[in-house]
């Protein structure tokens, strides 16, 4: 008689991660940033929790115990991790998101090997379901992960804390080099935006004290005037470099007029014609300046979702997927 003891063995591991991996999902689901993204995390859970009855049939099919133990200690490895996903930027918890997911298709193309050693053909059609399953899951997870690092918009969102933590680590790696031998650094200030604190940390530079001097001073007016009051100073002092980080900063706060958007008379389009040219875009930049601007103007759900097909497109041409 065939032993079946490693192949029970892997069935409970993959139980544990995968009840993990659905947890993880149904977390995530609230850092979705469109509904089609949103619906596709709730079908990724759903499926997770139907993989996690199938491996538990097929556990009771090899004479494995009744698990009860598990799916507890599945949802509490999912709590656990996100709990310190929160003290790291979105692309730390997504880099050990995808690790789950890949060593979900090693230890499933592990089972599929041990099933057909033992000429277990349920279990090799089990194996061979979970590992198109999670090669799908990191294929996605890639593109979300190469859209964080086009700059986005990613299909998730950072949640409060990772967005601060994202920025300390930015700015703590951030090389500020400058013609001038005295450099000078401004920061912004936090704002709370809704429900949600955006953290958003701006560094600022100049080439001497009057430039951070002017910037100071406009800093009590307000950030949105301060970082316009700032960009002129710096491009009238030909500091291109601190003008520019000031012009990149209103962008990804939406303070942009329509004129500086990449796409002509953009508020004279209806809301299909605008969702037709964002798709035409062919920079990350370029989408990141619309979306943004779309956000804290009209915030259309059409257009924000076009938006983000045209980066997950470049994502996916920056990975070397196909379409």
């Amino acid at each position: 008689m065939t032993d079946t003891t490693p192949l029970i063995n892997q069935l409970r591991a993959l139980l544990l991660l995968t009840q993990t991996e659905e947890q993880i999902a149904r977390v995530r689901i609230g850092q979705a940033r469109t509904d089609a993204v949103r619906r596709e995390l709730t079908q990724n859970a759903d499926h997770a929790a139907e993989r996690s009855r199938a491996i538990t049939a097929q556990l009771r099919d090899l004479g494995g115990v009744a698990d009860v133990v598990t799916p507890a200690l599945g949802r509490l490895g999912a709590l656990v991790k996100a709990t310190f996903d929160q003290a790291a930027p979105i692309e730390e918890a997504l880099l050990q998101d995808l690790s789950l997911e890949h060593q979900l298709v090693d230890r499933a193309t592990y089972l599929k090997v041990l099933a057909d050693t033992a000429k277990q053909t349920k279990v090799n059609a089990l194996a061979e379901r979970l590992i198109t399953a999670h090669t799908a899951t990191v294929e996605w997870l890639t593109v979300v992960l190469a859209e964080e690092a086009l700059g986005g918009p990613a299909a998730l969102r950072a949640t409060p804390l990772q967005r601060v933590a994202g920025g300390a680590t930015r700015l703590a790696n951030l090389p500020v080099r400058f013609a001038a031998n005295t450099v000078n650094r401004a920061v912004d200030s936090v704002q709370q935006v809704g429900e949600e604190t955006e953290e958003r940390v701006s560094t600022v530079a100049g080439k001497a004290a009057q430039f951070t001097g002017a910037v100071r001073e406009t800093l009590t007016v307000g950030r949105s005037a301060s970082l316009r009051r700032a960009e002129r100073i710096a491009r009238r002092d030909g500091n291109r470099t601190a003008a520019d980080t000031a012009k990149a900063a209103r962008e990804e706060l939406g303070d942009v007029a329509a004129d500086e958007l990449p796409i002509k008379g953009y508020d004279s389009l209806s809301t299909s014609d605008a969702a037709k040219a964002v798709k035409e875009l062919t920079s990350a930049h370029d989408v990141r300046v619309v979306i943004r601007y779309e956000e804290t103007h009209k915030n259309r759900t059409s257009v924000i979702s076009a938006a983000q097909t045209t980066v997950a497109g470049l994502a996916k041409e920056a990975v070397g997927i196909a379409d």
